[in-house]
């Protein structure tokens, strides 16, 4: 840092350890200034130039050093000098001030912000990105953020000084508007009936709906904006069309119908989207059948012979048809017609924001709900083209089982077919780039179903990168490069499965003609609300993210279908606070909230308490002795942050802190809530007094050992 730049920061640092230092908020109060009202006036009146001058220097000052006091200075200045006068002050004092703060930010706080604010500031960086100096124009109309916080985070972006200022100026015009007023109108009071005046009544109401009021022209500003070059139909077909018939779809085609709307569902495939036809369903299904495959296994340990069978591989995947054919009515066509939902087979095409075609015929609705989902992720691999690989869409069609499966991937699917397929008689070898796999999850985690599926024989490949698959005088082979040692490896295989995650499905629905963003992931781009850039087209589910599972598709669906229906009155926040998810291995992986490394990452202080399943009355006796409970805590607290689960039905135990975490209990409510025994939810319970015996108040435990040692005398 130049000495130009320290010295001006060090003045900067002194003014405003001063301001603090003497306690000049003091001076800066209703009361204060109201004390001092008569006293202020009359030097207006003696002398206006000078005390505008001294008023406006004073004002800049506030807000170029973002001290407190601002929103009050706007009422006084209506007090000193009157609607108009006060107004030109307090409009340009204020943005002076603003953008000597930017520059503050910009040439000398800019490392002191990013760390103190950084969190904060991202949403604001990235909706400037987004929408330019319009965003910023919505900020200063309709604050999201305090004005001292915009002022900083601006300089910490490339926009224009000259920007800046023309933006915040006619942005924040309004609001002073109505601050000076009701700052003249309380000037005036002279007695307590004057609170009971017309003028001041209006002023104080204009003061309260201004921020709605705002919002509205706001949002009308924007749709003007958005829907330029578009033409509106003068009437609708139905208050809804729903693209895409998965859980986010259904789910929001219900609740439309349940609320009495004209509402249409389009899917060009299977309704049940991948979680009933390829994805949860099935999954389940075989992995029923293969712990059943290694539940035989155990028979010794529970007290019986060994026991010798073979698995009929064809009747096993012929099952899982079965069971999606069983559940298949719940998400069926007639099952919604029957609701009101009118169901269309087809493929939609979006050619306005208020228009689909479908089957050649043209569908009007106020407004779209895109689910369109997401399928398997197909890398580019050299040689790839020369085998059909297996996906989670195509593998349920085997009914020959395959001798040597090799699955790439060591996310939560690729852990989850890899310990099936292996259970029930193929040799898998797992192929993962990283050191681990579910990177996602904590390394102790991690390491208990790593150890599970060696136990069941999978071959563990980590650290290996795919080069290329080749077929040679027949044989498959994948080429890798172990990362370990930069040796190419050769894995021969019979089928390849890729399990390496999941891309939106956008291609096709006719996006790119209404400039719908997507992100760099290629989820489409929605905001808060679930809205993409126009207000009236929603998206939820694996189309958007940020989490692609079945239950926060469903989640988002209720947020995406009420703020389609009514967010001309009341918007909805989707809320991601308390998002549960699982993998299906042996043992389960269940998580909520943070867990160690995501809070290490984030810089999250936390304390972890620890349960080992092995000791619970319950597992013992049903041979599912390991696996643990785990959980973190506000440091000298017992709020919740975080838990996870390992072991035998993790995912249906984690639901307890689910509930928690969404409705604020802490480990003392779970600690007092009775739990059957022997139950594996006892866990929950035992956990919960582990963390109370490590909180527990030793100095008064002390004095409670005493008294008892005195009252056995």
């Amino acid at each position: 840092m130049t000495l130009r730049k320290s010295l001006l920061l060090g003045l900067i640092v002194l003014l405003i350890a001063g301001f603090f230092a003497f306690d000049l908020s003091q001076y800066l109060t209703l009361a204060s200034l109201k004390a001092q009202q008569a006293a202020l006036q009359a030097q207006v009146v003696a002398d206006p130039l000078l005390a505008a001058a001294a008023f406006f220097a004073l004002y800049v000052a506030v807000t170029g050093l973002s001290l407190p006091g601002a929103s009050l200075m706007t009422l006084v200045a209506g007090a000193l000098f009157g609607l108009w006068q006060g107004l030109l002050i307090v409009s340009f004092a204020s943005t002076l001030g603003a953008v000597l703060a930017m520059f503050s930010s910009r040439f000398l706080l800019q490392d002191w912000v990013q760390q103190r604010f950084g969190q904060r500031l991202a949403g604001i960086e990235a909706g400037l990105a987004r929408d330019g100096a319009f965003y910023l124009f919505a900020l200063r109309l309709v604050p999201a953020f305090p004005f001292f916080l915009i002022n900083l985070a601006m300089g910490l972006t490339k926009l224009p000084a000259r920007t800046f200022w023309w933006v915040s100026q006619i942005g924040m015009l309004p609001g002073t508007l109505v601050y000076v007023n009701a700052g003249r109108e309380l000037g005036q009071l002279d007695s307590l009936s004057g609170i009971l005046s017309p003028s001041l009544l209006g002023a104080f109401a204009l003061l309260g709906v201004f921020p709605l009021l705002a919002r509205k022209l706001l949002e009308r500003l924007q749709a003007r904006r958005v829907y330029q070059g578009w033409n509106k139909p003068q009437q609708f077909d139905r208050n809804l069309l729903v693209i895409g018939g998965g859980s986010a779809g259904l789910v929001s085609a219900y609740i439309a119908a349940a609320v009495k709307a004209e509402v249409s569902l389009i899917e060009k495939h299977q309704l049940g989207g991948d979680c009933l036809n390829t994805g949860c369903v099935p999954s389940k299904a075989l992995i029923r059948s293969a712990k059943f495959a290694h539940e035989l296994k155990k028979a010794e340990q529970l007290g019986f012979q060994p026991v010798h069978t073979e698995v009929d591989f064809a009747a096993v995947m012929q099952r899982v048809q079965r069971v999606i054919s069983t559940i298949e009515p719940h998400d069926s066509a007639e099952r919604y017609t029957a609701l009101g939902v009118q169901v269309i087979a087809g493929a939609a095409q979006i050619t306005s924001p208020w228009t689909v075609e479908v089957n050649g015929q043209t569908l009007r609705s106020r407004a779209i709900i895109i689910a369109s989902g997401a399928r398997p992720l197909v890398p580019n691999i050299p040689g790839l083209e020369l085998i059909t690989p297996l996906t989670s869409d195509n593998v349920w069609a085997l009914r020959e089982r395959p001798e040597r499966l090799l699955v790439l991937g060591g996310g939560p699917i690729g852990c989850e077919l890899s310990q099936a397929f292996q259970r029930l008689g193929c040799q898998v070898t797992q192929v993962e780039m990283t050191e681990r796999l579910l990177i996602r999850e904590d390394l102790d985690a991690s390491s208990l179903v790593m150890d599970s599926l060696r136990a069941d024989g999978v071959d563990l490949r980590l650290q290996h990168r795919a080069l290329r698959v080749e077929v040679v005088d027949g044989e498959r082979r994948l080429i890798c490069l172990n990362l370990a040692d930069d040796a190419e490896v050769c894995l021969v295989f019979d089928q390849l499965l890729l399990a390496l995650g999941r891309v939106a499905n956008t291609s096709g629905l006719g996006l790119e003609n209404l400039d719908l963003k997507l992100r760099a992931n290629g989820t489409l781009e929605t905001d808060q609300y679930l809205a993409t850039r126009f207000p009236n087209i929603y998206a939820c589910g694996d189309v958007t993210g940020p989490y692609q599972f079945t239950h926060v598709a469903a989640h988002q669906a209720w947020y995406a279908a009420v703020n389609a229906l009514f967010g001309d009155f009341k918007r909805f926040k989707v809320d991601y606070r308390v998002i549960p998810w699982a993998t299906f291995t042996d043992p389960e992986v269940a998580r909520v909230g943070l867990n160690e490394q995501d809070a290490q990452a984030q810089n999250i202080a936390y304390e972890v308490t620890c349960y080992g399943i092995d000791d619970l009355d319950r597992a013992i006796a049903d041979e599912a002795a390991h696996g643990f409970v785990k959980v973190l805590t506000v440091p000298g607290k017992d709020q919740i942050l975080g838990a996870c689960i390992v072991g035998e039905h993790a995912a249906d135990l984690l639901t307890e802190y689910v509930l928690a975490m969404k409705h604020n209990l802490g480990m003392n409510k779970l600690l007092g809530t009775i739990h059957t025994y022997p139950t594996l939810a006892e866990a929950n319970k035992y956990a919960a007094g582990n963390w109370k015996r490590a909180h527990a108040p030793q100095g008064l435990l002390r004095w409670v050992r005493r008294l008892h040692l005195w009252r056995l005398r």
